[in-house]
């Protein structure tokens, strides 16, 4: 788990001083090629002051995390050229991204492994980690814009929270189907996270040499399908996904290689967790 709590405790309360006029912002012409403040303007004027915007990447790779980001933005910031992570090259992600957390009210990443992955579903293990980036958050959010259709439920909050021992109203949330490309929040988020499972990926491409993660991030390239077929799959590889599973022609137990004491690295510092 990765967060700007230090940061958040500092300077986290002053966003309702923050926000006099954010329509004034919207209006100047900045966004208005993207218009990415639209659904944050329209709960502002609910009365919603802090907002968070909740994204993932990973849900398709045939290998590693997938990793959830939540973001807070002061309605007053400046981010020349956000847009959804996709359409930025890896230099402009990594430099939003800095941006992004020196200018956030609060942001958090969270990751699900493979072996959460296998148990849970894809599915379930990204809005596990979306629940676990918005319970890091400090403060808290008031409203939550969700990348996607589904929303977070209560129950899934409620043992998040009890794992650190708070107990917090679920915030009004929106699923927003194409949000990292409608919303500012969303499209901040969706860079954190996918800055965040690159470098995880490239890190892993050093302890499991020969498979290109630095290069294809786990995803289901031409490349990969030759190292799996050559090398085998590894621990990071998730042996339920159809397309692993039909090139390895095992069922999910067998012909996985392994490399001793690195088959749950945490060679991240501790910031990201499943």
């Amino acid at each position: 788990m990765e967060n700007n709590q230090k940061r958040a405790e500092k300077g986290g309360n002053d966003l309702k001083g923050k926000m006099e006029s954010p329509r004034t912002r919207e209006s100047s012409g900045i966004f208005a090629e993207e218009k990415l403040l639209g659904l944050e303007c329209a709960l502002w004027e609910r009365g919603y002051a802090r907002i968070a915007g909740i994204d993932e990447v990973g849900r398709g790779p045939w290998a590693g995390p997938v990793v959830a980001a939540a973001c807070i933005l002061p309605c007053d910031f400046d981010l020349p050229g956000l847009k959804d992570s996709k359409k930025l090259t890896p230099r402009r992600r990594e430099k939003l991204a800095v941006g992004i957390k020196d200018q956030a009210i609060a942001w958090s990443v969270a990751s699900v492994d493979e072996r959460d992955i296998e148990v849970l579903n894809i599915l379930q293990a990204t809005l596990k980690a979306m629940c676990q980036a918005v319970c890091a958050l400090v403060p808290r959010p008031e409203a939550l814009l969700i990348d996607g259709r589904d929303t977070l439920d209560r129950a899934r909050f409620a043992k998040e929270l009890m794992i650190s021992g708070e107990t917090w109203e679920t915030p009004y949330q929106q699923a927003v189907i194409g949000g990292d490309a409608r919303s500012a929040s969303i499209a901040a988020a969706s860079i954190l996270a996918k800055v965040a499972r690159d470098r995880i990926m490239t890190e892993y491409s050093v302890i499991y040499p020969g498979y290109g993660f630095d290069k294809h991030k786990g995803y289901g390239t031409q490349e990969h399908r030759e190292a799996l077929r050559r090398l085998g799959p590894c621990p990071l590889h998730r042996m339920s996904f159809a397309p692993v599973k039909g090139l390895m022609g095992v069922d999910g137990k067998d012909g996985v290689i392994d490399v001793k004491g690195t088959a749950r690295v945490r060679a991240h510092g501790g910031e990201y967790g499943g």
